[in-house]
């Protein structure tokens, strides 16, 4: 078999192995739980959706348009160009706009991959586990979604989990200040989000009535309502529409600290600056990024329907899956159930006693993939005795399964 390449999984995807599986379950199982538990209705959307509705009035950004898989769905002589998925928050934008739309709000979550090219040899589908708040909610609605995240990360225990805010007024309002272009301020934005300060300093020379230099604004990440404070002192009196935003993200980062929370400020957060409207939200794990989110007011109304407020979050789930520990949901069925003899009747004793097992909420297999469970071997015959029980270098025969499961109930 010379010649064959090592693997021939496409690019940029991922195989899942059961342990790794079960993980995913956990992951999903502990979101989906606090999403109802805060009310909020499960939805899932097409993984093809028409690229129009992705490139209308911007929604999605020159360069972000490079990233998608598009094609032709093919219809006779004619045929509409498409794509795969590659944002769920527009596709929910979409369902709202065209099955929800009436001014009422909408509490929604979902848990379905989003595909994107790549060619540096990251993931090209990412499995995410996401909210859409859509309604006009105010800022609770914001705190809403932070404390949701938080509470659906505390039943995986993660370690080191921390909460980054921001919000996109901030660096817009600069940089509308400064006199640049929309296109231009997206240009200047990508390139902070690459790490180019030198775009700090062209900013600054345009705002010479700054109180502080604006590399301080860019460059520093700082702590609660504090960090604000000081912002604030520093660059509203010189661009007085930064003032709401100032506002919008102090309310939230108080709520916050009122309940004993330490979330950081960084003015450069969001990797899609023509997406988001108001507050930025990010979530890290032992610093791994593991969530992102924010408000986009003006999306649904992009999309086709009337604008409303909205906002949301997306746990990652690859990044979840490799941080948390294995636990019981990993744990392997504690029994295993076999036929003592290599006969029909036999094997059919084994499987009716399996059945039987786990109708009394006990764990088994009947095919062990290798040595039997430290949970010990029920062995099932058509002659008496019917069922021996071996546990703990122990043996023991009854002639009934409800004898059985008693047995092991007193064991648990």
């Amino acid at each position: 078999m010379s010649g064959l390449a090592s693997t021939q999984l496409a690019r940029g995807m991922r195989d899942l192995l059961p342990e790794e599986m079960a993980r995913v379950r956990r992951v999903e199982s502990a979101f989906s739980q606090t999403c109802r538990a805060w009310g909020y209705g499960e939805i899932r959307t097409p993984v093809i959706e028409p690229l129009h509705l992705f490139t209308a009035a911007g929604t999605l950004s020159p360069q972000t348009l490079d990233r998608v898989y598009s094609f032709l769905d093919w219809d006779g002589w004619s045929g509409e160009r498409v794509v795969l998925r590659p944002d769920s928050t527009i596709a929910a934008a979409r369902l709202y706009a065209e099955r929800l739309d009436g001014g009422r709000i909408a509490k929604l979550f979902y848990s379905q991959p989003v595909l994107r090219f790549t060619d540096d040899g990251s993931s090209r589908e990412e499995w995410q586990c996401g909210v859409e708040l859509i309604g006009d909610t105010g800022r609770a609605g914001d705190v809403e979604l932070v404390s949701l995240a938080l509470e659906a990360l505390a039943a995986l225990a993660l370690p080191d989990v921390q909460v980054r805010l921001s919000h996109a007024g901030i660096v817009r309002g600069v940089l509308a200040a400064a006199g640049l272009a929309p296109e231009e301020q997206s240009a200047a934005y990508d390139r902070l989000l690459d790490g180019d300060l030198a775009v700090a300093d062209e900013v600054e020379a345009r705002l010479p009535q700054l109180a502080a230099p604006l590399r301080l604004l860019f460059e520093i990440e700082g702590e609660g309502s504090g960090y604000i404070a000081n912002l604030r002192a520093a660059l509203a009196g010189a661009v007085p529409a930064l003032a709401v935003p100032f506002d919008e993200l102090a309310f939230v980062v108080e709520s916050l600290e009122a309940r004993g929370l330490a979330p950081r400020i960084a003015a450069v957060l969001a990797r899609r600056f023509e997406y988001y409207s108001g507050i930025v939200m990010g979530f890290q794990s032992a610093g791994r990024r593991i969530g992102a989110g924010g408000r986009y007011d003006e999306l649904i109304g992009l999309v086709g329907g009337t604008r409303v407020p909205a906002s949301g979050f997306a746990l990652f789930v690859p990044p979840l899956i490799d941080l948390i520990a294995a636990g019981p949901a990993d744990a392997a069925p504690a029994l295993t159930v076999e036929a003592a003899s290599a006969t029909p009747r036999a094997a059919a004793a084994a499987y009716e006693a399996a059945r039987a097992l786990r109708a009394a909420g006990i764990d088994v297999e009947t095919i062990a993939p290798s040595a039997v469970r430290a949970g010990g071997r029920l062995r099932c015959a058509d002659a008496p005795p019917r069922y021996v029980l071996e546990r703990d270098g122990a043996a023991a025969a009854f002639e009934r399964i409800t004898d059985v499961v008693a047995a092991l109930e007193r064991a648990r």
